[in-house]
């Protein structure tokens, strides 16, 4: 019988690192493409209005949003609808301040391109939603979008 030889000292193979860049790049790939940004963090409840005549709009990056509705924080704001620009609750006020500086965000040629979305709860009042409206005009920005989710046609079409 033969005699194994273990005086020899053999090194492990070196292991090929050549296409870990590639599986690198492609998690991160992977995951930039599953991961969705958010807009706001938000401080208002939106429950949307059902609707169905629903469209996507196509170029997001032109829209404004302004979120209205019942605080999630309670005993900071109270119970009464608010209104929420960016990362802030405001008031109606400062809604013309909130457009230019998105307008002065934007490049000249998109300016005349860019639409505010309402993107209200169902339980908010016409009122409020009137005068963010007023606000709109006053400023001149009157595309005005209105955001709702999309609900089965009321005679089942």
């Amino acid at each position: 019988m033969g005699r194994f030889r273990s005086n020899d000292k053999k090194e492990a193979p070196e292991i090929n690192t050549g296409s870990m860049s590639d599986i690198v790049f492609m998690f991160l790939f992977f995951f930039m493409v599953i991961t969705t940004i958010r807009e706001a963090t938000l401080y208002v409840r939106i429950s949307p209005p059902g609707a169905t005549e629903v469209q996507k709009l196509e170029k997001k990056s032109l829209v404004s949003f302004i979120y209205i509705g019942p605080p999630m924080d309670a005993k900071k704001y109270g119970t009464e609808p608010r209104i929420q620009l960016n990362d802030q609750i405001s008031s109606t006020r400062d809604i013309a301040q909130f457009i230019e500086a998105e307008r002065n965000a934007r490049d000249e040629v998109d300016r005349p391109l860019m639409t505010t979305s309402l993107k209200a709860d169902r339980s908010v009042k016409m009122g409020i939603i009137t005068d963010v409206k007023q606000e709109l005009r006053k400023v001149n920005a009157l595309k005005i979008n209105y955001s709702a989710a999309k609900t089965r046609d009321v005679y089942g079409e």
